[in-house]
């Protein structure tokens, strides 16, 4: 499960690496230009004519919006890195619909090596195998682009509101995630208003991989990845096999800064261009609205979300897994976390940061505050915790067993007296992606989480506390895909309520009984 009292790397580092008084200059957009492949170059952000102190209220923003992690660069190196406890750094995190720019990313470069022929190839023809449903005149023309844009007209809900993703639950229940896609109704003719769709992206995967050998991460490698010098990464697929094209990308943060800068270079990546120019300059010039109510406007293209006003270019992801390009102030910026907020106030936050194209004094204050705040930031806070009631000891090691449910839970027990606490779960054998064999971990009751570490690529930190007398509140947090968890237990006896939900949105109650 999670960390206590561990720092990142870069916070026992801070103020001998990145904000100690270097002997570098800043590179302005007009000077040549540096290539992070083997590693970003850290610099005091003064240096490249930023505020420590203004970067500084960034990385408080972060801690007070349930950030995991926060990397800026400016004029090509790392001028502020934090990572917020239990999270640390090297270790992926799921950037979620972020992988949307990624799949765009590869249907440029696709049609740049003449694999795909353009944007304007109708996605039917791709798929001469399948009897498809619905198969109307609207769904015959519905091309790449539509897909790109968000604008493919199938009858789709997954609304950018915070409202459960109807449809979008239902995709990924089904058993062929691309037969599900192809045979929805038409809700609009393609090219009409704008509608979030991970299905579009999905089918765009398949696409990739039908036309660059198969798998749509194996020509991720070749073409993206290994230019840019990033190796570690993981990515979910389909029941079929296919990489996932809406979501379920894993990278590192200073891996996913690397993609924001391949677009502030305009597709270029040292000698190469890796992606067409146009295909960048057609996210930079943006033009279906995506339909938000309140201003500013935000626009929609090749998997991109912009802000015109603010001249700032996104990958977005839920829960606000972010790669955020500026380029009028050669700033890329990365953020991964826990919970949406405004993207304006903190896209005014980094601008204001950055306040000259050139070297500003080093000011040997403001970097010490700034590595103060990021020292701060990796180390976890202690939650309040009550004293454990008599019931502790009368739950404690016993057995809850539960009928099939939403969340998959067979069986449960606690340890909440022994010198090490901790829990075990059985989950339903008939879940595709439930663990055969019960899960054990340590959990925290004294305000810090503690970590599950069994599984690398995916810890998990679990802690719990007493709201009352009668009842158990446990919070579980993936460290590697952003998710929190909150179960409430309510002991009745040999009766056992629990109200979970997390922030993805998603609620209920099942209710389990002590095992004979």
């Amino acid at each position: 499960m999670r960390v206590h009292g561990k720092t990142s790397l870069l916070a026992t580092m801070a103020a001998s690496l990145l904000f100690a008084a270097l002997p570098l200059r800043a590179a302005p957009a007009d000077e040549p230009a540096v290539w992070p492949t083997a590693g970003w170059l850290a610099s005091t952000p003064e240096a490249q004519g930023m505020d420590s102190a203004a970067i500084a209220r960034l990385v408080d923003f972060g801690a007070a919006n349930a950030m995991d992690s926060l990397l800026v660069t400016r004029h090509g190196r790392l001028v502020a890195e934090a990572y917020y406890a239990p999270y640390r750094a090297n270790l992926k995190h799921a950037v979620n619909s972020t992988t949307k720019a990624v799949v765009g990313t590869l249907t440029g470069m696709a049609i740049q090596d003449g694999l795909l022929a353009s944007r304007d190839q109708p996605v039917i023809d791709f798929f001469p195998e399948r009897s498809i449903a619905n198969l109307d005149a609207s769904k015959k023309a519905m091309t790449l682009a539509h897909l790109l844009d968000m604008t493919s007209g199938i009858d789709w809900k997954e609304k950018l509101d915070g409202s459960a993703p109807e449809t979008g639950l239902q995709f990924v229940r089904s058993r062929d995630w691309q037969g599900f896609v192809l045979d929805r109704p038409m809700a609009q003719p393609p090219g009409g208003s704008f509608n979030y769709n991970s299905g579009n992206t999905h089918l765009l995967s398949a696409i990739l991989a039908k036309k660059t050998g198969g798998s749509t991460l194996a020509y991720a490698q070749r073409r993206l990845f290994q230019p840019l010098g990033i190796g570690d990464v993981r990515w979910r697929k389909d029941p079929q096999g296919i990489e996932t094209g809406g979501f379920g990308l894993y990278l590192h943060p200073r891996d996913m800064a690397k993609i924001g800068y391949l677009y502030l270079r305009k597709g270029q990546w040292e000698a190469r261009q890796l992606l067409p120019a146009a295909w960048v300059e057609q996210v930079f010039q943006a033009s279906v609205d995506m339909g938000f109510k309140d201003a500013p406007v935000f626009r929609y293209a090749n998997g991109w979300w912009t802000i015109p006003e603010k001249r700032a270019y996104i990958a977005a992801g839920m829960n606000r897994q972010l790669i955020i390009v500026m380029p009028d102030i050669d700033v890329v910026a990365v953020v991964t976390g826990r919970r949406n907020y405004l993207l304006p106030p903190f896209i005014d936050m980094i601008a204001a940061a950055a306040r000259s194209a050139r070297p500003l004094p080093e000011d040997g204050a403001a970097q010490a505050l700034l590595a103060d705040r990021i020292r701060a930031a990796s180390v976890e806070k202690q939650s309040p915790v009550a004293p454990a009631p008599e019931l502790a000891a009368a739950v404690s090691r016993k057995v809850w067993q539960f009928d099939r449910n939403v969340l998959g839970v067979r069986r449960l027990m606690l340890d909440l007296t022994a010198a090490t606490p901790s829990y075990e779960i059985l989950f339903d054998n008939g879940r595709t992606d439930a663990p055969a064999e019960p899960v054990t971990g340590p959990l925290g009751l004294d305000g810090y989480y503690r970590i599950n570490e069994k599984v690398a690529e995916a810890p998990v930190a679990v802690r719990g506390d007493w709201t009352d007398p009668q009842s158990f509140r446990i919070f579980s947090r993936s460290l590697s895909d952003g998710d929190v968890s909150m179960y409430l237990l309510r002991f009745d006896g040999a009766r056992l309520n629990v109200a979970f939900e997390n922030n993805r949105g998603f609620k209920t109650q099942v209710q389990g009984r002590a095992a004979d």
